[in-house]
């Protein structure tokens, strides 16, 4: 079993385990010590040998496996759920904003709290990240604004791994740029003077024209905003499931222990951290597929915000990317390039629309 001697070492079924010190999540976020290491595979075997955690794993694992292939088959239409994706397919035009206070509010964060994009990452060129989140959070030059922030990105993964912590600024800025500024938004406004009769800046026509080029050669990408973002959102759960757990249980075993969660639910520290990961993976697969989209979306904005809970020192303002690529996500379901949609044409139930970026019926 695992066990912890104050200020040494853990040991979880012969495994030794470093003590923890003061947190900075991502697990990352929320322990400076990655522990000793501990064999990943190794470690699965040895959780999954006790019977009472094989019992647990499997009778998940079943029940999931025919509640998913149930559903599948059955495809229930329940009047309130209808209603709900009726009234998610209203707030498309909203999604452009969202997405821009998901990815500015932490940029502006960032680049005040001296990081680059991810809390794991320190330093940063200030002036560069907080201009660019206000760009994004104000609406102006938003395409542009995303684009040197996705550059900016890359170029600090190049450097550095730990900004792998940070993925989802990908999807993020990526469906920014699909999408646009919308509205309520400075392009919105400067376009809507740009085109009126009379204005000053209307009769130079200097920014409208390239807009308007910019424009016609983005819409048509836009309805794969949902997919960028379903399939981003999908590679980060399934990247914080099997490297932040399944293949560093160590560090992953000093937060349950750290943070007393099996407290929360009373299982064994290892099945905690094996639960997590595949149940991390779990989501990302479904998503990143596209099936069960909606629901699933809901389900990560749901862990996102008992995670918050949770571990009470995880840098949140770190998170809001995550949380708003769910709640895109959410508003526009599936979109192209997904099994729902696939599903939905089997069953002759048309999707609401492609006003934005087509959604689907989960």
């Amino acid at each position: 079993m695992f066990s912890i001697r104050p200020g040494v070492v853990g040991t979880f079924s012969g495994f030794e385990v470093a003590s923890i010190v003061d947190a900075v999540a991502h697990i990352q976020y929320v322990t400076d010590d990655a522990g000793a290491p501990v064999r990943a595979i190794e470690f699965a075997l040895r959780v999954l040998s006790q019977p009472a955690n094989a019992l647990l794993f499997g009778g998940v694992a079943v029940l999931g496996t025919l509640g998913l292939l149930g559903y599948l088959w059955v495809r229930p239409t329940i009047p309130d759920v209808e209603v709900l994706k009726s009234t998610l397919d209203g707030y498309r035009d909203l999604v452009p904003w969202m997405l821009r206070l998901a990815m500015g509010l932490p940029l502006v964060g960032a680049g005040f709290a001296d990081y680059y994009f991810s809390p794991a990452v320190p330093g940063s060129p200030r002036l560069l990240l907080i201009g660019l989140g206000f760009c994004i959070l104000f609406g102006l030059a938003t395409r542009l604004a995303a684009g040197v922030g996705l550059v900016a990105y890359l170029v600090g993964l190049a450097g550095n791994p730990a900004m792998l912590l940070a993925m989802e600024y990908v999807p993020g800025l990526l469906a920014i740029l699909l999408v646009g500024p919308g509205r309520p938004s400075a392009d919105h406004m400067l376009a809507r003077i740009l085109v009126a009769d009379g204005t000053l800046l209307g009769r130079f026509g200097l920014v409208s024209k390239p807009m308007g080029i910019a424009e016609s050669a983005i819409a048509p990408l836009a309805a794969y905003a949902a997919t960028v973002a379903r399939v981003g959102l999908g590679v980060v759960f399934v990247y914080l499931g099997l490297f932040e757990k399944l293949a560093n249980p160590g560090r992953a075993l000093l937060v349950v222990q750290k943070y007393d969660l099996t407290a929360i639910v009373p299982v064994d520290p290892g099945a905690w951290v094996l639960g997590a990961g595949l149940a991390e993976i779990a989501l990302g697969t479904l998503l990143i597929g596209g099936l069960l989209t909606r629901a699933v979306a809901a389900g990560a904005f749901v862990v996102f915000t008992l995670t918050m809970f949770g571990l009470p020192d995880d840098p949140v303002l770190a998170h809001v990317t995550m949380f708003g690529l769910a709640s895109a996500v959410f508003t526009l379901g599936s979109g192209p390039l997904a099994l729902d949609r696939v599903l939905s044409a089997a069953g002759d139930r048309p999707d609401a629309g492609d006003e934005l970026a087509a959604g689907s019926d989960d």
